[in-house]
């Protein structure tokens, strides 16, 4: 058995068990790829994989837990490699960062910008997503951390540390009958057509739990993942929009009104979220106090040392949060 031949079998599953797309990723042949893999089956004794003559169409059951196993075994080499990696070069090495537009828009630039101040060396890059392509991208390991709001279910196998806490705001045009108004209710908004995010996005969830136990029924008509392409339409005048109060920007939305929703939505909270087992490097505990700066790191390891994230948020219920 060959880490190589465990490397092979997860970035399979990982490209749909598509040969010919891992081949590619991994610059390797289709063949010796399919070769190392029957290998493997043979030692094993087991099939990992169903095939329909030369392609692969199913992972069998003993094959889901052996690629289980095999992902925790290469998460712990890529472990070995960081800790050689602190004591070598401390200042250099990667950080890859999944989160929505809203987060990697209006919650990170600052962040990011005194991160790389201070780690020139390290190479930082950010992937946008769905909830479900982000927990996918740190569970694979093609991502470090996961930075979310909405869908927890999804990062139950991470080890996820709550950040900040946010509330909404009803954006409309100046001219619009909301702007006149000293507090708008549920049931305004219930009159008039709706521009908010996709459902999973964004805190989603909260907007529509809000108008359900209102008994009221939330006329929305259009619906982006992006809080600017929010904005663009409620200038079109397509309807009355639902974002977060962190998207408005003062000086470039001068051309919008912006009403706190706070007492019409509960708060969401920001997450972020690695691999348990994960080592994280100096800069990687900078980066997550950065972004939160009561997860020091201290509270960070405190929190790795838990057993579940019911018992991370049992740690954080009587620490206050930021609300943004």
């Amino acid at each position: 058995m060959k880490l190589q031949q465990l490397r092979y079998i997860v970035e399979v599953v990982n490209h749909n068990l598509n040969v010919s797309a891992t081949a590619e990723s991994l610059y390797t042949s289709q063949p010796g790829i399919s070769k190392q893999v029957r290998l493997l089956e043979d030692e094993l004794g087991v099939q990992i994989f169903e095939r329909s003559g030369k392609h692969l169409t199913k992972v069998t059951p003993a094959g889901e837990a052996i690629v289980s196993i095999s992902q925790d075994i290469l998460s712990r080499v890529e472990s070995i490699k960081a800790v050689a990696s602190e004591h070598t070069h401390p200042e250099m090495g990667n950080l890859n960062i999944s989160t929505t537009h809203t987060q990697a828009r209006y919650a990170l630039p600052e962040v990011i910008k005194t991160f790389t101040a201070r780690f020139p060396k390290v190479s930082l890059h950010m992937h946008q997503g769905t909830p479900t392509q982000i927990s996918d991208s740190v569970a694979k390991g093609t991502s470090d951390f996961a930075i979310a709001t909405e869908a927890f279910h999804l990062y139950e196998d991470l080890v996820m540390l709550p950040c900040y806490h946010w509330n909404r705001s009803i954006i409309v045009t100046p001219d619009h009958p909301l702007a006149q108004k000293k507090q708008i209710t549920i049931e305004d908004l219930a009159a008039y057509s709706l521009v908010t995010y996709v459902f999973g996005f964004t805190g989603r969830s909260e907007l529509d739990e809000a108008f359900h136990r209102a008994h009221l029924t939330p006329k929305i008509v259009f619906t982006a993942t992006d809080a600017d392409v929010i904005k663009t339409y409620v200038k079109l005048g397509l309807g009355v929009g639902v974002i977060a109060s962190m998207a408005m920007d003062s000086h470039t939305d001068t051309d919008l009104v912006a009403i706190d929703a706070s007492h019409i939505f509960g708060a969401s909270t920001t997450k972020i979220g690695f691999r348990k087992g994960t080592f994280l490097r100096s800069y990687m505990y900078d980066f997550i106090e950065r972004f939160a700066p009561h997860l020091t790191r201290n509270v960070v390891d405190q929190a790795v040392a838990l057993r579940s994230n019911e018992e991370i948020e049992a740690m954080f219920k009587d620490i206050p949060l930021p609300i943004r």
